[in-house]
């Protein structure tokens, strides 16, 4: 089963002939670690554990080393990031939240990949 082209917080994205785009590669990737990091644990009631809830954090003091080390351990995680070397997570704060730029290896292809976001309330 193919993964749909989608990131978290917008809708679903079309292909041109109007059907359900599929993601797959390095963007695949890239979205499910975006959807893990931003997904409060609990959300999914079959994996209680899953996702580090970046967004019910934005409010709270921010512990620069405390997300570096949360997003680091929910990223390794992940099949598509490999472990060797570990991601590199920088996290700054911004005007009512946190900017986060992720360093890693692409696991299947070897690739390196760098996520940029900001968690904003």
């Amino acid at each position: 089963m193919k993964d749909l082209y989608h990131y978290v917080g917008s809708d679903l994205t079309a292909s041109p002939t109007g059907d359900l785009l599929p993601v797959t590669d390095i963007e695949r990737g890239k979205q499910r670690v975006l959807r893990r990091l931003m997904t409060n644990p609990g959300d999914y009631i079959q994996h209680p554990d899953y996702g580090a809830g970046l967004g019910e954090k934005v409010g709270d003091l921010l512990n620069v080393s405390e997300w570096q080390a949360l997003i680091k351990g929910q990223m390794l995680l992940e099949a598509c990031v490999a472990q060797d070397p570990p991601p590199q997570v920088a996290v700054s704060a911004i005007d009512g939240g946190a900017a986060v730029v992720i360093s890693y290896t692409d696991a299947p292809s070897g690739q390196g990949v760098t996520l940029g976001f900001d968690v904003t309330g």
